[in-house]
C-alpha cells in the first residue's frame, strides 16, 4: 500500500491533518511528521527531522502543507528511495510575501503567540470558520513555544528552494486555495515557472484547504496517486 508522508503547517504538530486523513480513508498508509515544539529551528534542521520519518522500504508520496512546502521540495530534490510523487498545498518555494522580509529582525520580539484568534481565523479559515476548526487551531498553536514560532517565521521570510525545485524528478501536484489570504496566487505560478511539469489544481477554499475542503482535496490526491504516480509503484 502506498504511504503518504504528511508535513505540517506552521504549528508543526500534524494534528490538523485529521480531517484530510479521515477523508482519504483506507486507501493509503500515513506518516504524520511533527516538529519539536519548543526549539527555535529553521528549515535545515526541520528537514533533518522530517527525513528521519521517511519510509525505508515503501513507495511513498510526500505532501508539504503551507510552511512545509520548502521542506518537501528539499527532501524530494534528493530523490530518496521509494519516492513516487510530491504534493504541495497552499504553499511556496520562496518567501511568499517579500515585502515583509524586513520584519525578520522584528520577529525576535513580536508577540506572535498573543495574536487575537480572529486574526488566525481571518487568514487561515476566512468565511469557512467554524467553532470546531477554530478550536483545532487554538489547540495546535498552544502546543508550540514563541521561540519555535518566531524561528519558523524567520525561516519563511528568508527561504528560497527554487534550485532544489528544478531538481525534483517525480510528478508534482500543487493544490491552490482560491480564497487563500496568506499565500498569494503568485506562489503557485512561480512553482510552475520553475518546474514546468507541475500540475496545478485550484480548490474554492481558504488557506486551510485540507481542513475545510478535505473530501475534495482527498479526491484530488487519490487521482494524482493512482493516475499520475501509479507507473512508479505498480
Amino acid at each position: 500500500m502506498l504511504t503518504i508522508v504528511l508535513l505540517p503547517g506552521m504549528d508543526g504538530t500534524g494534528s490538523l491533518f485529521a480531517p484530510f486523513i479521515s477523508a482519504l480513508g483506507n486507501d493509503f498508509n500515513f506518516v504524520t511528521v511533527s516538529y519539536p515544539p519548543t526549539e527555535g529551528l529553521g528549515y535545515t534542521e526541520l528537514e533533518d527531522v522530517a527525513r528521519q520519518s521517511l519510509p525505508e522500504n515503501e513507495k511513498f508520496i510526500i505532501l508539504g502543507e503551507s510552511f512545509s512546502g520548502p521542506i518537501a521540495v528539499s527532501l524530494a530534490s534528493k530523490n530518496p528511495r521509494g519516492l513516487v510523487g510530491m504534493v504541495l498545498c497552499s504553499t511556496f518555494i520562496r518567501n511568499p510575501r517579500p515585502k515583509l522580509e524586513p520584519l525578520s529582525v522584528l520577529s525576535h520580539f513580536l508577540p506572535v503567540k498573543l495574536a487575537p484568534a480572529f486574526i488566525y481565523n481571518y487568514f487561515l479559515l476566512g468565511p469557512a470558520a467554524t467553532p470546531s476548526l477554530e478550536a483545532s487551531i487554538r489547540a495546535a498553536i498552544s502546543q508550540i513555544s514563541s521561540t519555535a514560532f518566531r524561528a519558523r517565521l524567520r525561516a519563511v521570510l528568508s527561504v528560497d528552494v527554487s534550485i532544489q525545485m528544478k531538481s525534483v524528478q517525480v510528478p508534482v501536484l500543487y493544490i491552490r486555495a482560491l480564497q487563500d489570504r496568506l499565500v498569494p496566487p503568485a506562489s503557485s505560478s512561480y512553482v510552475s515557472s520553475v518546474h514546468s511539469e507541475t500540475q496545478v489544481i485550484t480548490v474554492d477554499a481558504p488557506h486551510f484547504l485540507l481542513q475545510v475542503a478535505s473530501k475534495e482535496a482527498a479526491g484530488i490526491v487519490k487521482k494524482f496517486a493512482y493516475e499520475t504516480c501509479s507507473a512508479r509503484f505498480s
